[in-house]
């Protein structure tokens, strides 16, 4: 059983944690909190570009309801790398898709009461003639990590050259880095993660538990809205961000095994009872 894998916390021993995923343009909180927890983080970017993901969009709270702020790209083929993704930079008009998405978060935010503090900084990024979609989603990135007050150092997996696929990929990149254990998402990698391989390898898995913050929000009369880009959290709460990023996650050391066991245990009752 995979919760058998997962030691108890006084036996946990994880050493370093490599974290991994795909880069996102507008990072969730989710995501941040992986990097938070992380002794290294992954941008995984020698990997076949997903559209209709948020490797170059994301949602932001308008008047109307969750919007999407959306780089647009050139299709090329369906084969296309992450790493090869090219923006496309041409004009509406005299208008560059990122002064557009700029105005669109200017009208949702701002009289958030931080909007002036973030503002320029994002809007420098956003409006800068940016070719390749990896370099821009990497900018927005560290601007995130500086703005949560996250020192996890950052490192793409194409300099790694990492081997394989899905397990033997990461495993790969846990080597490069030296890294004991893998903090995995409950995502789609934990549908396909091998974990005897990993045991195989000597590698610890560890399930990341993140709880979504709950904060006072401009522009939600019908109730709080989560799961949206990082910045809604920075421009209603500034300062205050990065110890609500943090007081929305458990632990990774110490807690983590414990969280684990019950998310196994969540995921065995579900399956037992027949859900999906």
């Amino acid at each position: 059983m995979a919760n058998e894998r997962i030691h108890a916390i006084n036996e946990l021993k994880l050493g370093r944690v490599m974290a991994a995923h795909q880069p996102h343009l507008l990072p969730w909180l989710g995501y941040l909190h992986k990097v938070m927890a992380a002794d290294v983080f992954v941008v995984v970017d020698h990997v076949q570009y997903e559209r209709q993901n948020y490797q170059n969009r994301n949602r932001v709270l308008t008047r109307s309801g969750p919007q999407w702020i959306v780089a647009p790209v050139h299709q090329v083929s369906r084969a296309e790398l992450i790493a090869e993704k090219r923006i496309n930079n041409q004009k509406d008009g005299r208008t560059t898709w990122g002064q557009k998405a700029f105005r669109t978060l200017e009208c949702a935010y701002g009289k958030a009461a931080f909007f002036d503090r973030y503002a320029p900084g994002l809007e420098e990024i956003l409006t800068r003639p940016w070719t390749r979609l990896v370099d821009l989603d990497l900018a927005l990135l560290r601007w995130h990590l500086e703005a949560f007050e996250i020192e996890t150092p950052v490192v793409l997996s194409s300099s790694l050259r990492p081997e394989g696929a899905k397990s033997e990929m990461i495993v790969s990149m846990c080597k490069a880095v030296g890294a004991q254990s893998y903090l995995s998402g409950n995502g789609g990698s934990r549908r396909y993660l091998d974990l005897e391989l990993f045991e195989r390898e000597g590698l610890q898995v560890v399930w990341q538990q993140f709880e979504h913050p709950v904060y006072p929000q401009l522009g939600a009369p019908a109730g709080f809205v989560a799961g949206l880009a990082a910045i809604d959290l920075l421009f209603n709460c500034g300062p205050a961000s990065p110890s609500l990023l943090r007081g929305g996650a458990q632990p990774l050391r110490g807690a983590v095994a414990e969280a684990g066991l019950r998310a196994e245990r969540r995921a065995e009752g579900r399956a037992s009872a027949g859900a999906v």
